[in-house]
């Protein structure tokens, strides 16, 4: 039988851009029996439902490190480098990015427009 704190999750997580909605059960860098695993970030994580391994575990989201909104991890919302950005703020400061992450961008589904100094006539 399961403990209370395994089936009672902390809260719902709700991504600001896409809505997504999901419960979590740790909010922090360390999550519980996963002793070896550091996040790289504050992260919002769930037990793995599709494994009965409690050291398994799914991240859901993040704060965005520029603006603060909470985003999924999913790559209409956000993306990772070094810290997590919203797809909005990345779009804001395209040029402070690397070429390989802003070449990532425009393969993307999510609408990306370049700065009009960067636009070829």
């Amino acid at each position: 039988m399961a403990c209370e704190t395994e089936r009672t999750p902390l809260g719902v997580f709700k991504c600001q851009l896409c809505a997504l909605t999901a419960p979590y059960s740790y909010q922090g860098r360390q999550p519980p029996d996963s002793q070896s695993v550091v996040l790289l970030e504050e992260s919002y994580v769930m037990r793995d439902p599709f494994t009965p391994d409690k050291g398994r575990f799914l991240v859901v989201g993040s704060r965005c490190s520029m603006c603060g909104r909470l985003v999924c991890v999913g790559p209409e919302c956000s993306l990772f480098y070094s810290k997590r950005f919203c797809l909005p703020c990345v779009q804001d400061n395209v040029d402070a990015f690397p070429q390989e992450i802003q070449q990532d961008l425009e393969k993307r589904k999510v609408p990306f427009t370049r700065p009009a100094s960067q636009r070829s006539s």
